[in-house]
C-alpha cells in the first residue's frame, strides 16, 4: 500500500489526485486496478472530468447546496459543527477502483480520480493499493 498525503485549502473543495495515484504505481507488474482509499469520515473520492478545473467547482457548490450548512443538525462538537461534512462524505465513496492497462491508470480522456474534502482545510491521507 502507498500513502498519499495532501492538505486542502478550503471547507469543501475537490482536488485532482490522478498524478499522484498513478505515481503510487510502484510496479503494477501483474496487478489488475489500484484501490483508491480515504480513511476519513468527512472526505470521499471519485472519478469525474479534470480537463476542466471548473467541473470541480461546480461540483462543490453543489454538494453545498444539496447539503446545507443552515439544518437542524443533531450531531454537534464544539467548535467542529461538520454534521453536513459527514453527510457530503457519505454521498460519495471512500473509494474507487480503477483498472489497471500496461502498467498505466486506464481512466476515459477526460476522467481523473479527485480527493472530496468537506471538512476542510486539512492535511489528509488516500491509500493506494493495487489488486492482483
Amino acid at each position: 500500500m502507498q500513502e498519499i498525503t495532501l492538505r486542502t485549502d478550503r471547507r469543501t473543495q475537490l482536488v485532482d489526485i490522478t498524478r499522484q495515484v498513478a505515481e503510487a504505481l510502484e510496479s503494477p507488474d501483474g496487478a489488475s486496478a489500484a484501490l483508491v482509499f480515504v480513511p476519513h469520515t468527512t472526505a470521499g473520492v471519485t472519478i469525474n472530468e479534470h480537463a476542466d478545473p471548473a467541473v470541480a467547482r461546480d461540483f462543490a457548490k453543489a454538494m453545498e447546496k444539496m447539503v446545507g450548512d443552515g439544518w437542524g443538525w443533531e450531531h454537534i462538537e464544539e467548535g467542529e459543527e461538520n454534521a453536513p461534512s459527514h453527510i457530503r462524505a457519505a454521498l460519495m465513496s471512500p473509494q474507487v477502483l480503477v483498472p489497471i492497462s500496461g502498467g498505466k491508470l486506464a481512466l476515459g480522456t477526460w476522467q481523473g480520480i479527485f480527493f472530496c474534502e468537506f471538512d476542510g482545510p486539512r492535511e489528509r491521507k488516500v491509500y493506494v493499493s493495487l489488486l492482483t
